[in-house]
């Protein structure tokens, strides 16, 4: 110890005669000796980053998500199935020999020029959409098309098909999948999917898949985000012929849920179709036992009398739960005459105050907010790029936290074609403060990242809304919805109700 003391001693005699004869000096010794010598770590290591907000909410997610008490093991799906051409968009009309113009959007695409003009509508709008083309002919020569054209990729198709493949990935779960299913789509499906004989078919129905990236330019349309635009000319699916088969399959295979999707294609089969199909329908869909909860999975439509009869008169009160995006939510409240119905489209991110109110009306109007009510729709999971919402009545859903943070996730590994999410490859676009409602009385909410599930109640229907992490180079986008949903549903439990 003395020794160190002499040492103190002898160098400040020195630095006290540096400064005498140059006052400058021990500053700069001082300052070069500190540059020169390697950055020392306190005790106890450096502290940490503080964590990105991506980071922070891909962490809570893990905590937060836990499998429901009561699992589903038995799981009937139905009834569209196709064999999807993933293909791109602009790539493909260029080949077609079309050329870039204005974009409109058709109802039925009845030729190449149509589908032009619908692709850059939908492209400029950076949004999804699904439209009938009605020449057969002309439909399979764009068909072989897309086929050849160079990095096509084939893949399972159908929202059925989509959902069942993701069920499917659940190895306690045991799926029935009912739809057309042809060779090629019977090869790729998953082992654990038992198909009845009776919707086996010769031929595989094809939907043509175009796609596009963000920032993709072709004339003077450019897409603000990633997404596609699909087609087809698919009967079986169309009349939902497969129905009446799935229906009565169930009686032998004793399902704990049924999922029902495939009421958009027959949208483009004309109306005097689909309006004595959607009643025959109904009354196929009403045999099905009470106790096994139905969710229906919507798509994109066009029709608004057709989307009124399925919201007030046929489908949404004898089912459960539904499924839906942005596009389709706005398309239910603008045909039904609901909150915000003047809205012609949205404009960037959804506003989270609208969304709950057009979702609290449909809950309110056509489902079981009302305990006197005799609708079922107790739960509806909407999903949209930058975050998800999940509304259900009181009462009659559970684990509601795990399931709407496990369709946002899978919705930021799946779109980078991951099986985990990455957060270098994906960047956080949902607003973190909104309002509950659009208009007064609302509540001022927010995110927390550390606690990404925000939770707001308006009368007897309970909010659950998360972020979704946004894959900035999206490998596919078809098919989200999908697995949004199943995964949704797959954490998810019915609650159960008293004894009488």
């Amino acid at each position: 110890m003395w020794r160190k003391a002499v040492l103190v001693a002898v160098l400040a005699l020195g630095m006290g005669y540096l400064y005498h004869t140059d006052p400058e000096l021990p500053s700069r010794v001082l300052n070069y000796v500190s540059d020169s010598l390697p950055q020392m770590e306190p005790s106890g290591g450096s502290e940490p980053h503080p964590p990105t907000l991506e980071e922070a909410i891909a962490r809570a997610w893990q905590t937060l998500i836990a499998a429901p008490a009561r699992r589903w093991a038995r799981v009937a799906v139905g009834v569209n199935a196709c064999v999807d051409v993933v293909v791109s968009g602009v790539g493909l009309l260029q080949a077609l020999a079309l050329e870039p113009g204005s974009g409109r959007d058709h109802e039925v695409l009845h030729g190449k020029e149509d589908l032009k003009e619908a692709f850059i509508h939908y492209m400029g709008k950076g949004a999804a959409a699904e439209r009938f083309f009605s020449d057969k002919e002309v439909f399979q020569r764009i068909a072989r098309a897309a086929a050849e054209y160079p990095g096509a990729q084939i893949y399972v198709g159908g929202n059925a098909a989509l959902i069942g493949q993701k069920l499917a990935s659940n190895p306690e779960l045991v799926v029935l999948l009912c739809g057309p299913v042809g060779p090629k789509l019977h090869d790729m499906l998953d082992e654990q999917i038992v198909v009845p004989p009776e919707s086996l078919q010769e031929m595989d129905e094809f939907h043509l898949i175009l796609e596009y990236k963000s920032g993709e330019q072709w004339g003077s349309s450019r897409a603000p985000q990633a997404n596609r635009f699909i087609l087809s000319h698919d009967v079986s699916n169309g009349e939902m012929s497969t129905l009446e088969t799935f229906i009565a399959s169930l009686d032998e295979f004793q399902p704990d849920l049924v999922v029902l999707s495939g009421l958009h294609m027959m949208e483009g089969m004309g109306r005097d179709l689909w309006e004595e199909r959607l009643k025959e329908a109904v009354i196929a869909i009403s045999d099905v036992r009470n106790e096994v909860p139905i969710h229906l999975e919507l798509a994109s439509m066009t029709d608004r009398d057709y989307m009124n009869r399925i919201l007030q008169e046929q489908v949404l009160p004898i089912v459960n739960s539904i499924g839906l995006n942005e596009q389709e939510l706005l398309f239910l409240t603008q045909s039904g005459g609901g909150p915000h119905a003047d809205l012609a489209s949205w404009d960037g991110v959804p506003d989270v105050g609208r969304v709950s109110d057009i979702l609290l009306w449909l809950l309110e109007q056509h489902g079981r907010a009302d305990p006197e009510s005799e609708a079922d729709l107790t739960r509806i999971h909407f999903h949209t790029l930058a975050y998800h919402i999940l509304a259900t009545v009181d009462g009659h859903w559970g684990n509601q936290v795990s399931a709407v943070a496990a369709g946002a996730r899978v919705a930021s590994s799946q779109a980078c074609g991951l099986q985990k999410v990455d957060i270098t490859k994906v960047i956080l676009k949902a607003p973190l403060n909104f309002y509950s409602s659009f208009s007064e009385p609302r509540e001022s909410l927010t995110v927390e990242p550390s606690r990404p599930v925000t939770v707001w109640r308006r009368g007897n229907v309970s909010f659950h809304l998360t972020p979704v992490l946004v894959c900035k180079q999206p490998l596919r986008t078809v098919g989200l919805g999908d697995a949004i949903s199943a995964e949704g549903l797959v954490f998810s439990e019915v609650t159960p109700r008293p004894e009488l």
